[in-house]
């Protein structure tokens, strides 16, 4: 093969790109199933629609991990970030009630390092084949002079399929429904601007054990007690938990569906709790005149929204509407139908809690989303 000299020397390393794609072909191929057609390394990827649909509906997403991939670049730390890709925008297609079908991926860098992106693109398999997905293609592209030779940024594109009878649009949910939340699994990939900036004005130190910072912006007490409700954050550095990925609920919610459908009930709506927080994605699986009325004091807060809305002095009102507040997904479900969803989510390692319920406009005063506590008016 000629030699590339002169683009090496502008900042394109096209052996160190082929050595990637070789380093990551093993667990990109281990998410293929029968309905991926043609091997690895095309210029496009074939995917069959699965046999047994009826009137099969596509439906699309596509997202990135915002500035959370500079946590990671700080570190050096590559595992997770591919993960929280997946989850951004498979969490999202499965809101219309689809199931994942496949997903494409695009990183960028400032210069190639093949074993940090064949570790980032293997994390990218990993959430893949947790939400049940093929990995069928993707580019990776170096931007010598552009970006920084350290920094990369990601995104990604998920393609789900699901019965067009089936679809979740929006409509289904009616007044008196109950919204049960799911846990997140900490700040998930939204607020990372306020955060690097919280980082940078207090001077933290991301290698510091995380308990050590809680002690030192929330108090001791507050540590004591976050030692015992999230005990998997009790040897963790505080780079540790930002880095914690995005919770992929696709299993959770596609087995929810089935089992209310099995008693009779049904998933009336569901929504992912990215950028606006709670206020600004709720109410979106809601139809027009419904609202979602939440009861704040309802689900625990984790302690890493609590340390960063404190460095940040926001109010808790504000830290809902920056961050997921404790909430990665909510589902609308019938008032008689909330100890099973509750129950069906926590078999498949799912925490949640009924948060609220969905109210007219109207009994909202206007709004979309309002928060009361129990017995207290909108």
């Amino acid at each position: 093969m000629a030699e590339r000299r002169a683009y090496a020397a502008a900042g394109v390393d096209v052996t160190a790109g082929e050595r990637a794609v070789e380093l990551m072909r093993a667990a990109v191929e281990a998410t293929h199933g029968a309905h991926v057609l043609g091997g690895f390394g095309g210029f496009g990827a074939a995917v069959a629609i699965p046999p047994g649909y009826r009137e099969p509906v596509l439906v699309s997403s596509t997202d990135g991990v915002g500035t959370k991939t500079a946590i990671a670049g700080a570190l050096g730390r590559f595992d997770t970030i591919g993960r929280d890709l997946v989850a951004m925008c498979a969490d999202d297609v499965v809101c219309s009630g689809a199931a994942p079908l496949f997903f494409l991926d695009y990183v960028a860098v400032g210069r190639l390092d093949p074993l940090g992106v064949a570790e980032l693109v293997g994390g990218i398999a990993a959430g893949c084949a947790e939400a049940g997905c093929a990995l069928v293609g993707g580019e990776t592209a170096e931007h010598p002079g552009v970006m920084d030779v350290e920094a990369f940024d990601l995104a990604g594109c998920c393609v789900g399929i699901v019965e067009r009878d089936r679809l979740l649009d929006g409509t289904q949910a009616r007044a008196g429904d109950a919204i049960v939340g799911l846990a997140s699994s900490g700040l998930h990939a939204s607020g990372f601007s306020l955060v690097r900036t919280l980082v940078e004005q207090w001077d933290l130190d991301l290698t510091r054990p995380y308990q050590e910072q809680l002690k030192r912006s929330l108090g001791r007490r507050e540590a004591d007690r976050t030692i015992e409700a999230e005990p998997a954050h009790a040897l963790a550095t505080l780079g540790d938990v930002l880095l914690t990925p995005t919770t992929i609920y696709v299993p959770a919610i596609l087995a929810l569906r089935t089992a209310l459908e099995s008693t009779g009930s049904e998933l009336r709506g569901a929504a992912h709790v990215t950028g606006g927080g709670l206020p600004g994605n709720v109410a979106r699986m809601l139809p027009d005149g419904l609202a979602a009325r939440l009861d704040p004091s309802s689900w625990p807060v984790p302690s890493v929204i609590r340390l960063f809305a404190a460095l940040g002095g926001l109010d808790d009102a504000e830290a809902r509407a920056t961050f997921n507040g404790g909430i990665g997904m909510a589902v609308a479900v019938p008032a008689d139908a909330v100890d099973r969803t509750v129950a069906c989510l926590a078999a498949g390692g799912v925490e949640a809690w009924p948060v609220g319920d969905v109210i007219t406009t109207d009994d909202a005063g206007g709004a979309r989303y309002v928060e009361a506590s129990p017995g207290g008016s909108a």
